[in-house]
């Protein structure tokens, strides 16, 4: 649990703490009275490098300090607490899927990512009516790109794409999977659409005509595109179980005071025996989500197989974040469906967190066959 981190991650939560009192909280404030996220993100930015925060995500080859598992744990649930997207300028750009990048792929895309010049997004998901997954014919000494992707994040305004792709020869032989960077304005490279989704999210879908692209693209070796496509997922999918909790915590922390406040039947709605009993289910599976996820944290941080139980807190977490809002709106009621209310908006975003990284069913289907066919999962 929180209050049983390391002192270090504690006095990191305090610095982090007066960092949001200092340096986002009042950038909110006029964010949301001029409008100017920008300017003030870029503020935000450079207020994180003065404190340190920037750095926690990058790797210490390119200046970084990074944190593990848990105190990255913490630190995500804390600025999703505090619901303002400018904290999404507090951490620096991490390396994702190309962390182990050497030679050619490091100076040309690596590099300029780790320096904020270029920015890449990850491509995975097959449109439902796809003929086959994304294929690539490897001949000589290049890899010829064929298929779609259908929702890629920031794809449309990407310098380049992420793909996993299935590698064959050129007699159709299978050689495995593999992750491939493509330039996003390479000949053969074409969006079908662009869309957003109801949180605010931008993606575009993608189509792949004959791309042809050098085999240095290749991340790692032929064969481990499908294992660090999953180890990259499983870092974000820890990440949504830890923004899931700060909704819960920032959720809590409203509704409380809303129902505080006086009431057109002359009381309190804290008073009544119906509404304490829903808040009080809320703060107790609060407190049970966010054990799970401090625990599935320290998991990760020790080596072992966390598939499984990063698995568990994704969907625990993000289906919880589900029925706290819902269960919010129900109590304030119809003001909180107005478009503009934090409610409204909240609601929106957490509907989205059980499909992004995986849909929790599909998630639910995976860990049964993790433990059933592999042995893997602890409880």
């Amino acid at each position: 649990m929180p209050e049983q981190l390391p002192p270090d991650i504690q006095a990191v939560l305090t610095q982090a703490k007066s960092f949001l009192a200092t340096e986002v909280v009042p950038r909110e404030a006029q964010r949301r009275a001029l409008d100017d996220d920008a300017a003030l993100h870029r503020a935000v930015r450079e207020a994180s490098k003065e404190a340190g925060f920037f750095y926690k995500t990058q790797p210490a080859a390119f200046g970084g300090r990074p944190a593990s598992a848990l105190e990255l744990t913490a630190l995500r649930e804390l600025w999703a607490e505090a619901n303002t997207p400018l904290t999404r300028s507090i951490f620096g750009p991490g390396p994702g899927l190309l962390h182990e990048a050497q030679g050619e792929l490091k100076v040309s895309y690596l590099d300029p990512v780790m320096a904020g010049e270029k920015k890449g997004a990850f491509g995975f998901t097959e449109p439902d009516d796809a003929v086959r997954p994304t294929w690539a014919t490897l001949n000589n000494e290049a890899l010829t790109i064929n298929g779609q992707k259908s929702y890629v994040t920031g794809g449309s305004t990407a310098d380049f794409l992420t793909i996993l792709v299935n590698v064959e020869d050129s007699e159709k032989t299978k050689l495995g999977t593999a992750m491939v960077v493509v330039d996003r304005t390479a000949p053969g490279v074409m969006i079908d659409r662009t869309f957003s989704s109801m949180e605010g999210g931008g993606h575009a879908a993608f189509r792949f005509e004959n791309v042809s692209v050098p085999v240095w693209h290749m991340i790692g070796s032929l064969g481990e595109g499908m294992p660090r496509a999953l180890a990259n997922i499983q870092n974000v999918r820890l990440m949504v179980a830890a923004e899931a909790t700060g909704i819960c915590l920032w959720t809590l922390a409203y509704l409380a005071e809303h129902l505080d406040q006086p009431h057109r039947t002359g009381t309190p709605l804290s008073t009544k025996e119906g509404v304490r009993l829903r808040y009080a289910d809320l703060r107790i599976e609060t407190y049970a989500a966010r054990s799970l996820l401090y625990r599935v944290a320290r998991w990760v941080d020790s080596g072992e197989n966390a598939v499984n139980e990063v698995i568990s807190a994704k969907v625990f977490c993000s289906e919880l974040a589900g029925k706290v809002v819902d269960t919010a709106v129900q109590l304030v009621g119809g003001s909180a469906l107005v478009v503009g209310h934090p409610l409204e908006a909240m609601y929106r975003k957490v509907r989205s967190m059980r499909l992004i990284e995986g849909a929790n069913d599909l998630l639910r289907l995976n860990l049964a066959k993790g433990y059933f066919e592999m042995g893997k999962g602890g409880l």
